[in-house]
């Protein structure tokens, strides 16, 4: 399949904003790819859609955000499949979201004229619709501007081809199982081809057109006319703004907080409730390659962290949701607990299939699956009763089988401590990681808590002496007086940012972390950034969520102002509508990794409120 022709000729320019985002040099690369920080995110609890400065979908998988992409233009820009919507002649661009919400506004300006461009992944009357609905609302502002439409379904991954049906109700487009339509209002023309469907709008001021896609998958679709697409629109705005009213936050940085609050509530899966880490794969995490995973699963860290933020803003629907289904899954595959699930809850397979696709910019391999999903990480015990003592403490009760199982799961890690595991960042080397240890002690101080008001059944005196005895470990291994800090693991003086996490936790917050801070500020830092653990620089870019993390446990160990510097200075890092991806060049401010990424954004979001409590 060819690219589109109009991209590779893009030059033009995306003004600068006051939040100090990197300008693009040009809006795609003369291969037909877009800076990553370029892309915007949509979605409706079900999918989640990509969009670059120029308007152009570069990822929308259909109908799931784990399903293979019918839109992938951001890994092949030959192959991978696109939606475009753009200006027939050279023009300038600015955007943003509509308040309190996830639907997208582009404004184009050409030298005859202004018009809008309205992105939404639409939802229902009663929530998320049963099949998908794209809809992008063209509005004429000044003069006349000429756009062109493209949909061009991809290959799925070098894995099927697209074709185009003559049907009762006009052309559909279809793609292994999915069917799709457009839909088109107040155009001018539209052409088709084998395997795509050109549409091409004239807009004058307060003129109103339309180009939508209906998708469904293994089922009949349904076909709503270009109206009701367009008023679909129209409905889901007032439907984010419903949802925002309904989270508290009145604390310092308040804009970035609620919307790194919106973008977060699009990675939960809402058939579910899971929480998604990011809703892409392969997106590099460093331009020399050899890092590029799939992370369209829910951890179980993730939705500890999520949580933690959602809880804070008073939300109901979703903490509850969440936590039911985790809990529920970890039963159904337990009584121990996985690393990830996937969305719907089944286990990811042991396997990575790798496809043949270039990748973003040629820096493949393109993959799906995650070994790690049969790792030993002992954070992940933390991680669960970390989610389960913030329910508990937040007013509800647990059911009997879910006591019984956590009762099982703190016996477990009485003993899983002492073994080596892959840590945190997922590494192929077991270790005695300092903080997965600490992840253990903080599963078991809150299975005492727990089982102190009666929530888990059990004798807790077990869980509190093994608590102890990890205390006393760490005190006696992982301290450094020569470095000044907690190391990586025993018997080196290498750091890991992860310590970060247990100034959090209340494991340390004294003398001795204050200390840890600063040796991994000089040991790990590049400005205000911070890379994961020592000789990551080597192999990678910095780590979004450590440095926020940094901003948590300055606040923490009584460092305020340093951690309110230090906020101001990582906000920036956000692109020009408030998105974060996994890793920041600091060089040059490039995001890399998958995006939006749900521990980056939960991270800005945690240490906000961190740092506003008590001033």
């Amino acid at each position: 399949m060819p690219s589109d022709p109009s991209v590779h000729a893009s030059t033009a320019e995306m003004p600068g904003d006051d939040r100090g985002a990197r300008a693009p040099r040009a809006l795609r690369d003369p291969d037909g790819y877009a800076d990553l920080e370029s892309y915007a995110a949509i979605g409706d609890g079900r999918t989640i859609a990509l969009i670059a400065r120029d308007g152009r979908i570069d990822w929308l998988p259909l109908p799931d955000m784990d399903s293979p992409p019918a839109f992938a233009a951001v890994l092949d820009a030959d192959h991978g499949g696109f939606i475009a919507l753009r200006p027939t002649a050279a023009f300038t661009v600015e955007r943003q979201y509509v308040p309190e919400t996830n639907v997208l506004t582009t404004t184009f300006t050409t030298a005859t004229g202004r018009a809008r461009v309205t992105d939404s992944l639409n939802t229902g009357v009663a929530g998320r619709l049963p099949w998908a609905e794209l809809g992008r609302r063209i509005d004429g502002l000044e003069g006349s501007v000429g756009l062109e439409g493209v949909v061009a379904p991809g290959t799925r991954l070098n894995t099927a081809s697209p074709w185009v049906q003559e049907t009762s109700v006009g052309m559909v487009l279809r793609l292994g199982g999915l069917t799709m339509a457009v839909r088109t209002l107040h155009e001018d023309d539209v052409t088709i081809t084998d395997d795509r469907i050109h549409a091409s709008f004239t807009t004058a001021p307060g003129s109103r057109h339309l180009l939508g896609l209906v998708a469904t998958e293994g089922e009949p679709l349904f076909v709503p006319t270009p109206e009701a697409v367009d008023e679909g629109v129209g409905r889901t705005i007032a439907s984010w703004q419903a949802w925002s009213s309904t989270f508290d936050y009145d604390g310092d940085w308040e804009p970035a907080v609620r919307r790194s609050a919106l973008a977060l509530k699009l990675l939960i899966y809402a058939p579910s409730g899971g929480v998604v880490a990011a809703p892409t794969t392969s997106l590099p995490e460093s331009v020399r390659g050899g890092k590029n995973w799939d992370y369209r699963y829910a951890w179980v860290r993730d939705t500890a962290y999520t949580l933690t933020a959602l809880f804070r803003f008073g939300l109901r629907e979703e903490t509850h949701a969440a936590i039911s289904w985790l809990l529920a899954t970890i039963r159904r595959h337990g009584p121990e607990p996985r690393i990830l699930y996937r969305l719907d809850g089944s286990l990811p397979p042991n396997d990575v299939e790798e496809h043949d696709v270039p990748g973003w910019r040629g820096i493949g391999p393109v993959v799906s699956g995650n070994r790690a999903s049969d790792q030993l990480q002992l954070g992940v015990f933390g991680d669960l009763f970390s989610i389960v003592q913030l329910y508990v403490d937040h007013g509800n009760v647990l059911d009997a089988d879910t006591g019984r199982m956590l009762a099982y799961v703190a016996d477990m890690a009485c003993d899983a401590w002492r073994s080596k595991d892959s840590g945190m960042w997922e590494l192929e080397e077991p270790q005695h990681y300092t903080t997965s240890k600490l992840g253990c002690w903080h599963a078991l101080t809150n299975a005492v808590h727990l089982a102190e008001l009666g929530q888990i059944p059990g004798d807790p005196s077990r869980w509190r002496a093994e608590a102890e005895h990890i205390r006393a470990w760490v005190d006696a291994n992982a301290w450094s007086a020569e470095v000044g800090a907690y190391v990586w693991y025993p018997g080196t003086p290498d750091l890991d940012a992860s310590i970060l996490l247990h100034a959090i936790s209340g494991f340390d917050r004294g003398e001795r972390m204050s200390s840890t801070l600063t040796a991994v500020q000089r040991e790990l830092g590049v400005g205000p950034h911070l890379y994961r653990f020592t000789g990551a620089a080597d192999e990678e870019e910095t780590f979004v969520a450590c440095s926020f993390w940094m901003v948590s446990a300055l606040h923490l160990v009584g460092r305020e102002e340093e951690a309110h510097d230090l906020m101001d200075a990582l906000l920036p890092s956000v692109n020009d509508v408030g998105l974060l991806a996994e890793m920041l060049d600091p060089q040059t401010g490039a995001h890399l990794g998958n995006l939006p990424q749900a521990l980056s954004l939960l991270a800005l979001i945690n240490a906000a409120i961190t740092a506003t409590t008590d001033r």
